[in-house]
């Protein structure tokens, strides 16, 4: 467990990403997070949270479809808070469809945000994090990264995609003290899912990822949870 107590979650504003951030304030309340999405007023709402905890947070506002922004954040956020210790990629968007009407800039958009953020946030950030010593990178992957599901061609593309950039970095960074988790989830209750017919006990509380994605964390450096499956106990939806 790294004791640089700098925390960077993207998609913080809403569902998973406020859950780990809210439950991250609440077990490491001298901890310090960097809470980046695109809605600047969820985003507050989130930090104002975290910080009732004790711990510190600030926002970056960022749309994670542009290359240039992502710089400027990463920028931004080590000049504020020095290297982060743990990075989560968490930021992801769905959208349905199959080969034959999933437009190209659909295709585009979803890999562009589920994965292609992914990879650029965390190659400006993990030099500096093994530069101090090492730290804990997470993927916030899907049940979708290894499994293909009907109607969701861009989404179990980019998602799968993820798994592979995780696994890539893994390979990498093992022996430079670089922790790499990619957590798979199933069905949880989120904003995502708001208009979908099920009752909320056919969902997992993303609560529940938190718990899992902080138990990972908290193992020692000598240890490493490589992927995370876990999926509602009445199966997948």
């Amino acid at each position: 467990m790294t004791v640089n107590n700098h925390i960077v979650i993207t998609g913080a504003s809403q569902g998973i990403g406020e859950a780990i951030a809210v439950a991250w304030a609440k077990e490491f309340p001298d901890s310090h997070l960097s809470l980046i999405a695109r809605n600047e007023l969820n985003l507050k709402s989130v930090a104002e949270v975290c910080r009732a905890t004790g711990a510190t947070a600030t926002v970056f506002p960022c749309d994670l479809k542009d290359s240039r922004q992502i710089t400027q954040v990463c920028t931004e956020l080590v000049r504020e808070s020095g290297e982060p210790g743990v990075v989560v990629n968490n930021a992801g968007t769905f959208a349905p469809g199959g080969l034959s009407d999933t437009p190209l800039t659909v295709f585009e958009e979803q890999i562009q945000v589920n994965l292609t953020s992914a990879f650029h946030l965390s190659s400006l950030l993990v030099p500096g994090m093994i530069k101090c010593g090492g730290g804990h990178l997470f993927f916030m992957g899907s049940v979708a990264s290894i499994q293909a599901y009907p109607g969701s061609v861009s989404y179990g593309t980019a998602k799968h995609g993820l798994l592979g950039l995780a696994r890539a970095i893994r390979q990498e960074t093992f022996d430079k003290g670089i922790r790499v988790t990619t957590m798979l989830p199933g069905a949880t209750l989120t904003p995502s899912w708001q208009e979908a017919p099920y009752p909320e006990d056919r969902f997992m509380p993303p609560e529940d990822i938190a718990a899992a994605l902080i138990a990972a964390y908290k193992l020692s450096d000598r240890t490493v949870v490589e992927e995370i499956l876990l999926r509602p106990q009445k199966g997948d939806i």
